[in-house]
């Protein structure tokens, strides 16, 4: 037809509407496009010759379906009774509800009647089924009563399996397949009529489907639908469809019996039976039966699950060798995923009783022919979704009344029927009447993105039969967030599809599947992800034979994954496909017999993968071709399962999202493994909380794909100098899991006000920030010098507070600087003057300066040459508080106590008034006013002529007649800012700090040492020395240490055959150890005199055995050769100190021989004497003289210590006889006196403790310090004359006496 002709506007769309159904839209759309043109006067002669041809090509499909067909209606089906007011109400009506019973024929025969109305020639019918099986068997029995080859006039599609064709006009699927075809085809336009089966069921797609035709039915008119059910609410289903006629249709044909046989018996005899032990029962029962009517029937058992029916189908198989009535019994397992030929054996012929055990799929549509009798277990497993712990759970629950009936209506089809019911009556009539519908009892996801998808408005708008609960909606939303696929619109409550959303609607899968696949395009991870997400949508074809669990553990162990679950599946995937390739259809059926897999199950994995693989290819995905790695993998898998992570705890607890406690799954290749992380494909309750299908993650991946589900806190923000830049720490969590516990972030990203006052605070303020700007550097010597004033001063009055700097700075600096680089940037800009930065003395002080001059606080301690600097603390409480004298550790003992109790002059008077103020009130109420005594003390003290102590008692005596000791002075307690604080350092470093002087030299003296040996030099680092051969030994020496000029002693260490030499800090411990070096050397020197004199000891012989007890003999000969040495050739006072003073030593070589008779004669008088008072202290020792006995001892012990004759000096060596002597008197006088012992005891022992108290604070030993040896040897004549008076004294000496002595020695030495 040419475009110059009139074109015949009625005629054409008289032929598209004598076309199929599906087509008329497409074909009215191109009819307007062509008058559209013919109006512009554009050629129309293609378009028009393609839309005649496809108008003809869809005409002869029409005419094809237009042939008759064979309709047949059995007479023994209630609903053939009803055929001409269901056809009567099919023509006037839109919408029908046909409510009949399980056995009215309605699910086969109303199909015919829609055919015998016209229906299914223009359109197709279409006939939902609620389960696969279902949908199968009512295909085939369709079928079989027209005549036809199934798969062409009667098809069926489920899932991916699609048995239609052109000719095909009664079109059986499931519920879901007719819920995807409105994806593309929002007016389902190939139907002329739906038929709704089995719409008591309520599933999620039933539900929807309802709602979604309620919306459609106003735009098809020629839509016909029909709602079918055995137990239904009419009302409710009426009133949805605008009050829709229904047609109620008889079902039973021969009457059902009910027998209630509760397993819980009511009497306290009886025990209560399991559900196995009750089917048993039931069995014998209907066994018994069968024998008074002498006919048998198939008997369909109700379980709640197929773990259930495994077992009981074992625990009847083991029953049929024992128990005469099952012998001949055949049992059969049926649920919706058992494989296609287990289900044929269902309903093939078979001989003897057949007892099938199945789930709730029996319930509705699938009819199993012969039976006669039906148990029902009451129970059955129930979806449920906890919009609390956000998890689909599977509980046994107790079946509706309708679901029993459903149950019991299986029976009495083809005789009279009995349902034994395995609970009571009364527990069924307190059952609720229907089956809570699922929508209200799922989650709602693939609800909700396929009604965005598909535009259909609010859920909370939709007609639905049963609204669901406005909770399971937002947790639906809330799942589509996490996933991505929705985000909020400007609208409040809205929600639009993200471009990840819009692709995952596309997806005929679960929308965390979906959300697994486009994270795989990403990750280039696709083949695997494909392969583990049409194995998730399937039943796991692994199977695991209850006799033959450890063969088939042991077989998917091989194929298992040390880490996944998930890539188990691609294992499996890729042996069964290598086995494909390489054997026949037969051999491979054998392998997956030998290696535990469902064959049906994986064609089905194949089939799925396959649609998948060809929708992914239409979305212009590409497989991967190498490898993908396992982090990829598992990041496309993590990104729909974000809600499913969970982390160990202990034993086999983990943590889930939410705080949900779980276990893997113990089929689970992980379950003994136990990974830190895991990841579950599905979380589901039953007896506890499970993670079936799980792989080990990393929770670090988690940061990458859950940005927007992270919640993030931040704590402990602070100023990092290394950073220069306040920094938080974050801490990252998803759904209440940790997954980053402790990161620095940059704080101002987060909180720019109180990162800039951190900055201000912390880093400029605190003086804790490396900045090379001038402004700083000006500012924090100008702070520094002025901040002196106040530690001098003890006063916070001269330098503002901190705030005040604050605020000078947070005027000036900018409000969006925060950092070091940031600053750096501002300072750098032309615009800015960095002098507005800087700080001026008269803005930081609050009073004038004048009053603290360096003569009142000085910098410096000087003592004999050294200048020790001084830091200034006002810290209370704090170690450094007051004054710090820093000292190295090799000078502490060359330190005057005395001259550090002066402080300096600006503690002075300050400190006096506290020691004053610290006396007892009596004598204090003699120094008021305080202040003026102290400034009329410190008028007359002088610094240099002794301590602060002595001077002041000395004051206090003079002055005022105050008499007090002066140990009663410095026990006066004083703050600690009013003692000198000493800080030992080492390598510029403080090692250790404190008050106690003492204490410190006791603790440092080895760091002491080792100062003192890195001190040492050239000139006195010398070993091995065997003669003077170095030009002098001064007494001291100054080296440089650490800033400091110290005083360090060289001395002479003996080594037996030679000598060495080296720096000590102490003078008094260096000149011990050089006087006995300097022997060493006279011996070496006068080698062969020194062997003639060793020969001269033998005059020793007749009293060594009296020397038992003391040294070795060869060691006591070697002490009085050095003993002889020392009194022969060098002075008690002074040693050489030089070559020739060393050789004038030598001089005096003759009296050698002299000097030693004189003291062998010594030992000859000495050692008998001592011999004797051993002796007369053997043998058994009374009570009351063992104290004394024990004093004798120890003053033995100290006369004859070790290397006695070469440390004790001549002078008191020749008093020994004596001492002995005394001893002597005593024991021969003690019998009588031995209570007046004791006390003289006491008071030895009195002087003995004030002489270890000083020996313990200088640290050394006795006879190293002159005044302390001097001492020692007083408490000796103390005690003769104490216990030996007739032997009389080398000097007047009383207890009185000697503590007058030791006070003089404490101030001398400053203890």
């Amino acid at each position: 037809m040419s475009q110059n002709n009139k074109l015949d506007k009625a005629a054409l769309k008289q032929a598209v509407n004598n076309c199929l159904v599906k087509d008329r839209f497409r074909f009215n759309r191109d009819l307007q496009a062509i008058l559209h043109l013919i109006k512009q006067e554009k050629p129309i002669d293609k378009k028009l010759a393609k839309l005649l041809q496809s108008i003809e090509r869809s005409q002869q499909v029409l005419a094809q379906r237009k042939t008759e067909l064979k309709l047949h209606y059995p007479e023994s089906l209630p609903v053939s009774q009803k055929r001409e007011k269901i056809l009567e109400a099919l023509s006037k009506h839109q919408v029908v509800i046909i409510a009949g019973e399980t056995g009215s024929g309605k699910t086969t025969q109303l199909p015919k009647l829609c055919l015998e109305l016209g229906l299914g020639q223009a359109g197709t019918i279409a006939h939902t089924q609620p389960r696969r099986l279902a949908a199968r068997s009512v295909a085939s029995r369709i079928a079989q009563e027209l005549e036809v080859e199934m798969g062409q006039e009667v098809g069926c599609q489920v899932r991916f399996s699609d048995q239609t064709t052109e000719r095909t006009r009664v079109k059986l699927m499931t519920d879901g397949i007719l819920l995807a075809q409105t994806q593309h085809d929002k007016f389902l336009s190939e139907y002329d009529c739906i038929i709704i089966d089995e719409a008591h069921e309520r599933s999620l797609n039933i539900d929807f489907l309802l709602g979604f035709l309620k919306q459609l039915l106003p735009k098809r008119p020629d839509l016909k639908v029909v709602i079918t059910s055995a137990t239904i609410d009419l009302t409710r289903f009426s009133e949805h469809f605008s009050n829709a006629p229904v047609i109620e249709v008889s079902g039973r044909t021969f009457p059902v019996e009910d027998r209630f046989r509760p397993l819980v018996r009511e009497s306290e005899d009886d025990t209560d039976l399991t559900i196995q032990e009750g089917i048993l029962h039931g069995l014998q029962e209907l066994a018994e039966q069968d024998r008074i009517k002498q006919q048998a029937g198939d008997v369909l058992v109700f379980l709640p699950g197929e773990r259930e029916i495994r077992e009981c189908a074992e625990f009847l198989r083991k029953m049929t060798m024992h128990d005469k009535d099952l012998r001949n019994s055949q049992i059969l397992p049926l649920y919706a995923r058992l494989g296609v030929s287990e289900q044929g054996k269902i309903f093939s012929e078979s001989v003897g009783r057949r007892i099938i055990l199945a789930t709730n799929v029996a319930e509705t549509s699938l009819t199993v022919p012969g039976i006669r009798y039906v148990i029902d277990s009451g129970v059955a497993r129930i979806s449920r979704y906890s919009y609390r712990s956000k998890v689909q759970r599977l509980p046994v629950e107790a079946i509706s009344q309708a679901s029993a009936n459903q149950r019991r209506g299986r029976c009495g089809r083809v005789a009279d029927g009995i349902c034994i019911r395995l609970y009571s009556e009364e527990d069924f009539l307190s059952r609720p009447a229907f089956t809570e519908p699922e929508i209200q009892r799922t989650n709602l996801a693939a609800v909700i993105l396929q009604m965005i998808s598909l535009k259909l408005g609010s859920i909370s708008d939709f007609p639905f039969v049963d609204a669901p609960d406005p909770r399971f909606i937002k947790d639906g939303f809330n799942l589509l967030q996490e996933l991505e696929a929705v985000s909020s619109s400007n609208k409040e409550g809205q929600f639009e599809l993200t471009q990840l959303g819009r692709q995952m609607s596309r997806l005929p899968v679960e929308p965390r599947i979906s959300r697994m696949l486009l994270q795989a395009k990403k990750q280039n991870a696709l083949r695997e992800v494909l392969i583990i997400a049409s194995a998730l949508s399937i039943q796991d074809p692994r199977e695991r034979p209850a006799d033959k669990k450890q063969a088939a553990d042991q077989k998917h162990k091989e194929l298992a994954h040390e880490e996944s679950d998930f890539l188990s599946y691609v294992n499996l995937w890729d042996a069964f496909e290598e086995q494909r390739q390489e054997l026949t259809n037969s051999q491979l059926r054998k392998w997956c017999q030998k290696h535990f897999v469902n064959y049906m199950r994986m064609r089905e994995w194949r089939d799925v993968h396959k649609q998948l693989h060809i929708l992914c290819r239409e979305m212009d995905f590409v497989l991967n071709k190498e490898p993908a790695s396992y982090e990829n993998v598992h990041k496309s898998l993590l990104a729909g399962l974000l809600s499913h992570i969970a982390q160990k705890e202990e034993g086999a607890e983990y943590l889930g999202a939410r705080q949900r406690k779980l276990q893997i799954f113990p089929a689970s290749g992980l379950y003994k493994k136990r990974p830190k992380w895991i990841v579950a494909a599905e979380l589901m309750e039953t007896s506890r909380l499970y993670g079936r299908t799980v792989a080990k993650i990393d929770p670090q991946w988690l940061e990458q794909l859950a940005k927007p589900l992270l919640r993030k806190s931040y704590f402990e923000p602070h100023w990092s100098k290394k950073r220069g830049q306040v920094i938080a720490f974050e801490q990252t969590s998803l759904y209440g899991l940790i997954i980053n516990p402790k990161r620095a972030i940059d704080f101002s990203r987060i909180n720019m006000p109180e990162a800039r006052n951190l900055f201000i605070q912390q880093g400029l303020v605190e003086n804790n920030i490396e900045l090379k700007s001038k402004f700083y550097k000006h500012n924090i010597n100008l702070i520094a010098e002025l901040a002196e004033l106040e530690e001098k001063t003890r006063t916070r009055s001269y330098v503002v507070e901190d705030a005040v700097v604050a605020h000078f700075y947070d005027e000036h600096i900018p409000t969006d600087i925060a950092s070091v680089i940031s600053l750096y940037a501002w300072i750098k800009k032309p615009e800015t003057d960095e002098n507005i930065l800087f700080l001026t003395k008269e803005y930081l002080l609050k009073q004038s300066e004048d009053s603290v001059t360096d003569a009142l606080y000085p910098s410096y301690f000087n003592y004999q040459g050294i200048s020790f600097p001084l830091a200034y603390a006002f810290s209370p409480g704090a170690k450094d508080d007051g004054v710090s004298m820093t000292v190295p550790a090799s000078v502490l003992g060359q330190i005057s106590i005395d001259q550090a109790d002066w402080l300096v002059p600006g503690f002075i008077k300050e400190k006096c008034i506290a020691i004053l103020k610290g006396l007892p009130k009596p004598l204090r109420k003699q120094l008021v006013p305080v202040p003026n005594t102290v400034d009329d003390f410190l008028h007359l003290a002088n610094v240099g002529e002794g301590g602060l102590f002595p001077q002041l008692v000395n004051f206090l005596y003079s002055q005022y007649r105050i008499k007090i000791e002066l140990e009663d002075l410095r026990s006066i307690s004083l703050d600690d800012h009013f003692k000198m604080n000493y800080q030992v350092v080492d390598n510029d470093k403080v090692v250790g700090q404190g008050r106690d002087l003492m204490i410190l030299r006791e603790e440092f003296e080895g760091l002491g040492q080792a100062q003192a040996t890195v001190l040492t030099d050239k000139e006195f680092d010398r070993t091995n020395i065997t003669q003077w051969d170095f030009s002098k030994l001064p007494k001291v020496t100054e080296r440089d240490l650490q800033g400091l000029k110290v005083r360090m002693f060289p001395m002479l260490i003996d080594q037996g055959g030679h000598v060495d030499m080296t720096l000590h800090a102490d003078e008094d411990l260096a000149e011990l150890s050089s006087r006995q070096g300097i022997i060493r050397l006279l011996r070496l020197s006068l080698a062969v005199q020194d062997k003639e004199l060793r020969k001269e000891l033998r005059l020793l012989d007749p009293v060594m055995p009296y020397a038992q007890g003391l040294a070795p003999k060869q060691e006591f000969y070697n002490d009085i050769l050095d003993a002889c040495y020392n009194l022969c050739m060098l002075s008690e006072d002074e040693l050489p100190r030089t070559e020739q003073a060393f050789k004038q030593c030598l001089d005096n070589r003759s009296e050698l021989f002299s000097t030693l008779v004189k003291i062998i004669d010594w030992l000859k008088r000495v050692l008998p004497l001592r011999h004797k008072v051993l002796k007369q202290m053997k043998g058994n020792t009374t009570i009351d003289r063992a104290y004394a006995y024990s004093d004798i001892k120890s003053q033995l012990n100290e006369l004859f210590q070790p290397n006695f004759i070469i440390q004790t000096p001549w002078l008191y060596l020749k008093s020994y006889p004596r001492y002995l002597e005394g001893i002597l008197y005593r024991l021969d006088k003690l019998q009588g006196q031995l209570q007046r012992d004791r006390l003289r005891i006491s008071e030895v022992d009195e002087m003995r403790q004030l002489h270890q108290t000083g020996i313990k604070q200088l640290a050394i030993p006795y006879y190293a310090n002159t005044e302390l040896l001097g001492f020692y040897w007083l408490i000796q004549e103390l005690r003769m004359s104490l216990f030996a008076q007739p032997l009389g004294t080398s000097e007047p000496v009383s207890s009185k006496r000697l503590r007058q002595r030791w006070n003089e020695i404490k101030m001398e030495l400053s203890l």
